[in-house]
């Protein structure tokens, strides 16, 4: 995915859908800001929570009327960013791959979307919501990434031990953090983030070919 391209598709089409209910460029800044507050979470509310803290704190109490509005966007227009997504049927492969396996399924997503969003994201890559045993949204998680405690989170839920798990991601700061509470990791370089050019020699990394026989190694 271009993330430049992904924001600038999803900026453009929130706006033309809610600037008949009087919302600007301004819902641009508000969105930034209350994304801020969810990536430092501490952990005793949920990050809709704080999302909404911070869009009721410059919209005003009624405007959390209008989380109606941003449910129909995600239900019909956000279909039109998912181009800016690209696709790969690699993806959709590794996941069969880890239920013929009988292994468990989280999709570990940075819970900065509503589930009505991040469901829209699991159907453009060919996927189902049912494929995973626990999917992250802003609706169901206390922290966000790189906080470890977001991965503590996923472990508690579904009753296992870092050191039982392998966190699987594309972004070098974000995912490959996992590592410091014990679990394995693959980094998937096919679309690799690395905001800071870290070196990745130190994380099995590879292709979703790669990846795909990793998972059956590690399953043997």
């Amino acid at each position: 995915m271009d993330q430049d391209a992904f924001i600038s598709a999803y900026f453009s089409t929130l706006i033309g859908k809610l600037s008949p209910f009087g919302y600007d460029k301004k819902l641009i800044e508000v969105i930034w800001h209350g994304t801020a507050d969810m990536i430092k979470n501490s952990g005793e509310v949920t990050n809709n929570t704080l999302f909404w803290k911070a869009f009721t704190a410059v919209y005003g109490d009624k405007a959390r009327t209008d989380e109606r509005l941003f449910d129909d966007y995600y239900s019909n227009d956000f279909t039109k960013v998912s181009s800016a997504c690209g696709y790969s049927p690699s993806a959709a492969k590794v996941i069969s791959l880890c239920k013929s396996s009988e292994l468990r399924v989280a999709l570990a997503t940075n819970p900065i979307f509503p589930a009505v969003a991040t469901n829209a994201r699991i159907a453009w890559a060919g996927l189902k919501p049912t494929d995973f045993e626990l999917v992250t949204t802003y609706e169901n998680s206390h922290s966000c990434k790189p906080n470890l405690a977001y991965y503590t989170e996923i472990c508690d839920k579904l009753n296992v031990a870092p050191d039982e798990c392998v966190m699987i991601g594309n972004d070098v700061g974000e995912d490959m953090v996992a590592r410091n509470l014990g679990m394995r990791v693959f980094l998937l370089t096919d679309c690799i983030i690395n905001k800071n050019n870290e070196d990745i020699s130190a994380y099995p990394h590879g292709s979703f070919d790669e990846l795909y026989e990793f998972l059956r190694e590690i399953n043997n």
